[in-house]
């Protein structure tokens, strides 16, 4: 009789086993991740810089087409280099893959900078003259001086403007910046991250408004 009852004790307990596996379990497995963001941090205009509407002059539309972005960062984990080894900062986040959100900051920054360029994503309407495609080549923080100094933020990109109708290539151009945290802390390692990017998006504004007035 006892061996009887303890059978099904057995039983009862692995057919609740079973009928939990398939649930949602409620207590956490590992601590939550504080999720960020990022953005092109604009450069301090002069007080004599033309207004953007002054500057624009004739629109001439940019297709935008999304490049290649570098495999290891392309993702929401905040990717860090030291020396050979590679991994993602624990616990941290973006709030979104860092190809979107860089995207987003590409895109926000030609509205808002002085310019004649609008870039017109896939499936827009309006016609373009040009196609820009902007590969990141880096996006990561590289800890060259070991895990407790302070590191740097690298951002790199590749960029190529062609002219759309004749499928001629304009120009292409590197853009990098190199922007050291100032603090081991991951607050100042997403400032790097936003001072970083404003420099390198910066610089690709510029660069595309400058080569589609000359063509």
């Amino acid at each position: 009789m006892t061996s009887t009852r303890a059978l099904l004790r057995v039983g009862l307990a692995a057919a609740l086993a079973a009928g939990l596996s398939g649930c949602i379990s409620l207590l956490p497995k590992s601590k939550p991740a504080h999720l960020y963001t990022f953005e092109a941090a604009p450069a301090a205009t002069p007080a004599a810089a033309p207004t953007p509407q002054a500057a624009a002059g004739p629109a001439v539309g940019v297709f935008w087409a999304n490049g290649a972005f570098q495999r290891e960062s392309a993702g929401d984990g905040i990717l860090a280099i030291t020396g050979d080894r590679a991994a993602y900062i624990a616990e941290t986040r973006w709030v979104a893959p860092a190809q979107v959100l860089f995207d987003q900051a590409v895109q926000s920054a030609f509205e808002s900078a002085p310019g004649h360029v609008r870039l017109a994503p896939r499936g827009a309407p309006a016609p373009t003259d040009y196609s820009l495609r902007v590969d990141v080549r880096d996006f990561e923080t590289r800890y060259d001086s070991g895990q407790d100094a302070a590191p740097t933020v690298v951002i790199r990109l590749h960029a190529t403007l062609t002219q759309q109708h004749q499928r001629t290539l304009v120009s292409e151009q590197i853009f990098e910046a190199s922007v050291p945290a100032g603090r081991n802390r991951v607050g100042s390692i997403v400032q790097a991250y936003d001072k970083a990017l404003g420099e390198v998006v910066g610089q690709l504004v510029s660069w595309t408004n400058a080569q589609t007035t000359s063509a």
